[in-house]
């Protein structure tokens, strides 16, 4: 399945990514600082929230593609697509 993402979702999910990954670095020099331990959990959760808002948001978008698009040759069925949606959704949850 190809993700095809308008210009202004893409801005979201990557902007997502982006302060994940800024949080991850902050998460790493804390503990190269050896701080304290509730600090470095809440920020590792934030981190992970902000990934799965992204994952969640390129999921999303492919059920959004996925239910806009009619049947074609070469194309999984709905069912098969549904059950790839699910399980990466799954992946997630």
């Amino acid at each position: 399945m190809e993700l095809v993402m308008a210009a202004d979702e893409l801005k979201t999910v990557v902007n997502r990514l982006r302060r994940a990954q800024g949080q991850i670095a902050g998460i790493i020099r804390m503990i190269e600082e050896g701080r304290d331990c509730e600090e470095v959990v809440t920020q590792l959760a934030a981190a992970s929230r902000a990934l799965d808002r992204a994952g969640f948001a390129i999921i999303a978008t492919g059920l959004q593609q996925c239910l806009a698009e009619p049947e074609s040759p070469g194309v999984p069925d709905r069912e098969e697509m549904r059950a790839r949606l699910e399980k990466l959704f799954l992946s997630l949850a």
